[in-house]
């Protein structure tokens, strides 16, 4: 199969994916063959940009986030994972001051914000439910024993002059907590889910009670969450007609990962870049020791992590259809990815 363009995408979080794409290895490794490498950040077309999160686009890769890429899988997308990676991360319930929500147990009979998004698939309604099962579970609480207060949207003809921020992939882009903000502010509800280096940052504007951290629990499983792994995926149909490819990508891919190992400062400059972000802020959502977190294998942790959030999304309605985790990772690239293949890296 001749082939002139491979697309890529990848979400604003930490990954070697992103840290790959910025050195320009990714572009180096196709040029001599005449193949463009794009990212569907660079383009306006919505169609092209939808597979983000529908991954139709053919001859694409996806690093971010795992809860659009198993739900493209759900709905019968041909995709395959040949990578996870675990970068954990500050997500944390917090209320305002004076709610009387010291410790997770004050959380029973209260009301929680959960984010309510018209897109294709509610990524961050997914994962804040999932934050609050997972902690409310701590403490052997049933998400029935709470409320759950949908935070929706409002009508464009009501949004006013809310400000766009800058996106660090090109455009602007609303709070991604303007909605939470607003509920907890007015009263409507007592508690809400944040996460990243944008949560951090609400926590401190809002001066926040930070009632639980799940990102800090020594159990892999309860810090297990959409980027508790992150897939990186690609379309059968091009593991089937130019393995070759695949192998030169996901060895640049590794490479960025085993580069982060050896060049920490570097590598938090990079994720700032991706995450919008002061290398200050970097550290404090991602961990002092970021850096060790952008491994891409196909670890036993990660691989259990990503059938425990499928289980989720199966069990909360946001899947169509169940689908077979073992049978969608595909081991063959990674196992054949021989060290001349790898970049080596002083």
């Amino acid at each position: 199969m001749s082939i002139d363009t491979l697309w890529y995408t990848r979400c604003p979080v930490p990954t070697p994916l992103g840290i790959a794409f910025q050195q320009g290895w990714l572009q180096d490794a196709f040029r001599p063959d005449g193949i463009t490498v794009r990212s569907l950040q660079d383009t306006a077309d919505p169609a092209l940009r939808e597979s983000h999160f529908d991954h139709t686009l053919a001859h694409s890769f996806r690093q971010g986030g795992n809860i659009p890429a198993i739900w493209a899988r759900a709905r019968g997308a041909t995709t395959r994972v040949i990578g996870l990676s675990w970068t954990d991360e500050f997500q944390g319930i917090v209320t305002l001051p004076g709610s009387g929500i010291a410790d997770i147990t004050g959380l029973r009979g209260r009301r929680l914000g959960l984010p309510k998004h018209a897109i294709s698939i509610d990524f961050t309604r997914a994962a804040a439910l999932k934050g609050y099962e997972s902690a409310l579970a701590l403490e052997a609480i049933g998400l029935h024993e709470v409320e759950l207060v949908d935070l929706r949207d409002p009508p464009p003809d009501e949004q006013g002059d809310q400000p766009l921020y800058p996106s660090p992939f090109g455009g602007g882009r609303r709070h991604g907590y303007l909605n939470e903000v607003q509920a907890l502010l007015r009263g409507e509800v007592d508690a809400v889910f944040v996460k990243g280096v944008l949560g951090l940052q609400t926590v401190h504007m809002l001066g926040a009670h930070v009632v639980t951290d799940l990102g800090r629990h020594p159990d892999p499983l309860v810090r297990n969450g959409n980027g508790t792994p992150r897939t990186l995926t690609v379309d059968q149909a091009l593991i089937d007609a130019r393995p070759d490819l695949i192998a030169r990508f996901l060895g640049q891919v590794v490479a960025a990962g085993e580069w982060a190992l050896a060049h920490p400062h570097d590598a938090v400059a990079y994720i700032g870049r991706e995450t919008d972000a002061s290398d200050e802020w970097v550290r404090y959502a991602y961990g002092r020791n970021v850096h060790t977190q952008l491994q891409t294998d196909l670890a036993a942790t990660s691989i259990a992590g990503l059938k425990t959030f499928k289980d989720f999304l199966l069990r909360h309605g946001f899947l169509t259809a169940d689908v077979d985790i073992d049978a969608w990772i595909d081991p063959a690239p990674l196992a054949a990815l021989s060290e001349r293949t790898r970049r080596i890296f002083a």
